[in-house]
């Protein structure tokens, strides 16, 4: 098959990251894939790619979100509409690809749209929400990542979306140093003992503050402990919450660039040298799709502290990592120090393992490939039953 993926961005996010590997994973089964990716910065795209990559040139963002989604869905409607559009498959990861498919196939230039939902957002805006509805219940083949959200589109907006996993890179993401941990830590003033770390930025989903009050409660215990936040690269700027949550480091005497480090996105080959760096992985995220970076971190052999609800639950038990109350700051530093015991540690570790055979990008391409031929099937079959009629003289 000829396939396209839309993707709202080239910084690795949990939706961009998946449209990377599934690419791979489909260029490696046989099939020919073209990457569209809104390039936001000018910067392209730090990570390689065994396929085409198209880079589509995005204008500095307007003030008003609801102004930059509009924008947005318009560039990748232009540029596509300049294009020798010829796939099979037409697949966005959100809503912004989605709702730019939406109109050119409503357009006549392309036959069909599919949508992969990783998770669905509680906007205040009416027009976002809109946006979000239109880019679940009109494409021609919903897709998602997890039990959870498979259950939500059915009882929420009546869709059946067959599930595609997730997946981890093993030769990325893996326990065996490769020579720069050293120079990463220099770099970022990674001195403490131990390092918890964070992927995401920070952000109301993400849990961020409780995860800085935690950090607050397990200082005293460990007075060189590090909290590193890293990436942030998202389409909202969540300013407000940001303030909020550096006004909080500030109330609990958190130093910046000593106890608490923020490194921003790094680059792909520096975020598998951090995971080797870290101790424990803490993602108590109160709302997450699957959330690729507990993946990520079970792969480079982290304990992994993580929220005790869907998605993570999963394909988590308490016997391959601490499930905590998201919505519980002492339950979350307790977990973390608990995790920075090797003791308690290795036992986690070697159970969690276990798990990564199954999330695996082939597997995901293979079960993209079954719903894909079934779409194209039914296309197939509805043009059949339905020959465009003649005009009479």
């Amino acid at each position: 098959m000829k396939i396209a993926l839309l993707t709202y961005s080239t910084h690795p996010r949990g939706s961009v990251v998946h449209t990377w590997e599934l690419a791979a994973a489909l260029t490696a089964i046989g099939h020919t894939v073209c990457v569209y990716a809104l390039d936001k910065d000018g910067q392209g795209c730090d990570h390689k790619l065994p396929c085409t990559l198209q880079l589509i040139p995005a204008s500095p963002a307007p003030a008003d979100i609801d102004a930059l989604i509009q924008q947005r869905i318009q560039e990748f409607v232009n540029f596509l509409m300049a294009e020798s559009l010829d796939y099979d498959i037409y697949h966005a990861q959100d809503c912004i690809g989605a709702n730019a498919l939406i109109q050119l196939r409503d357009m006549g230039q392309i036959p069909q749209v599919v949508r992969t939902v990783h998770h669905v957002e509680d906007y205040q805006s009416p027009y976002l929400q809109d946006c979000q509805d239109k880019s679940i219940r009109l494409p021609d083949l919903c897709l998602c990542v997890s039990d959870r959200w498979q259950q939500i589109l059915k009882r929420d907006y009546g869709i059946t979306a067959p599930r595609v996993v997730n997946g981890v890179n093993q030769q990325r993401f893996c326990p065996t140093a490769n020579g720069q941990e050293a120079n990463l830590k220099k770099h970022y003033r990674l001195t403490g003992h131990p390092i918890y770390l964070t992927v995401g930025g920070i952000e109301p989903r993400k849990n961020s503050i409780r995860l800085l009050e935690a950090f607050a409660q397990v200082l005293p215990m460990q007075p060189e402990a590090q909290l590193v936040i890293a990436g942030g690269a998202t389409l909202f700027d969540y300013q407000p919450y940001r303030e909020a949550f550096f006004q909080r480091a500030d109330e609990l005497a958190i130093e910046v660039g000593r106890s608490l480090i923020l490194p921003g996105v790094l680059s792909d080959q520096d975020l598998p040298v951090l995971y080797r760096c870290a101790d424990v992985f803490c993602f108590p995220s109160e709302k997450e799709g699957w959330g690729l970076v507990v993946l990520e971190a079970i792969a480079a052999g982290l304990p992994v502290v993580a929220s005790d609800q869907p998605p993570f639950t999963e394909f988590l038990t308490p016997e391959q990592a601490a499930l905590v109350s998201s919505e519980s700051v002492i339950a979350i530093a307790q977990a973390m120090v608990t995790l920075s015991d090797p003791a308690h540690t290795q036992p986690l570790i070697a159970n969690s393992q276990s798990i990564l055979a199954d999330y695996t990008w082939k597997r995901s391409a293979e079960l993209h490939c079954q719903a894909y031929q079934s779409l194209l099937s039914i296309i197939a079959k509805a043009n059949a039953a339905s020959p465009p009629s003649s005009l009479s003289a």
